[in-house]
C-alpha cells in the first residue's frame, strides 16, 4: 500500500487488509513515496477513523517506499495519479510496473480513481478514505487470499 507520506492512506489501507487476511499467508505493509514523515506515526485524523472502526494504527511508522519493494512485493498498491508517476520514476523495468496499480481499480477495473489524500483535511475526508478503502480491501481480501 503506497502513497505520499505514508502517515495517511497507506497505513489505514494496511490495516485494513492485515485486518482481513492471514499473516501467515500474506505479508501486507505500507511505505511513501517522499521522505517527509520517516519514523513518524499515522497522522491523527487517520488515528481517529480506524479507532472509531475498530483498528488500531498507533504502532504503525512511516517508511519510504524502497526499490527492493518491486522485489519483496507481488502487488502494489497506490493511492493516486501522482503515487503513480513517481513510482513509474523508481521502477526499474516493464516487469516492476506489471505490479503496480491503483487501489480503486478493485472496485471500478480501469478507472485509475483516486484516493483523496485527507491529510490536515479533517474527520469528514478521513471517514470517507476509510470508506474507500475498506470497500477496497474488501476485495482484495476476496481476490487473492481467499
Amino acid at each position: 500500500m503506497v502513497c505520499l507520506g505514508n502517515i495517511c492512506r497507506s497505513p489505514l489501507a494496511e490495516a485494513l487488509l492485515r485486518s482481513k487476511v492471514s499473516e501467515k499467508k500474506v505479508i501486507v505493509d505500507s511505505a511513501g513515496l517522499d521522505g517527509w514523515h520517516v519514523g513518524e506515526p499515522p497522522c491523527e485524523s487517520s488515528r481517529k477513523v480506524a479507532k472509531k472502526n475498530g483498528l488500531n494504527i498507533d504502532h504503525l511508522r512511516a517508511r519510504k517506499f524502497q526499490t527492493e519493494d518491486f522485489d519483496r512485493f507481488d502487488k502494489i498498491y497506490i493511492m493516486d495519479h501522482l503515487n503513480f508517476d513517481l513510482i513509474q520514476e523508481q521502477a526499474r523495468s516493464k516487469k516492476d510496473m506489471e505490479k503496480v496499480d491503483f487501489i480503486m481499480n478493485e472496485l471500478f477495473p480501469g478507472e485509475n480513481l483516486d484516493v483523496p489524500d485527507s491529510y490536515q483535511k479533517g474527520s469528514g475526508a478521513a471517514d470517507l478514505v476509510y470508506k474507500m478503502l475498506d470497500q477496497a480491501t474488501d476485495k482484495i481480501a476476496e481476490k487473492y487470499i481467499r
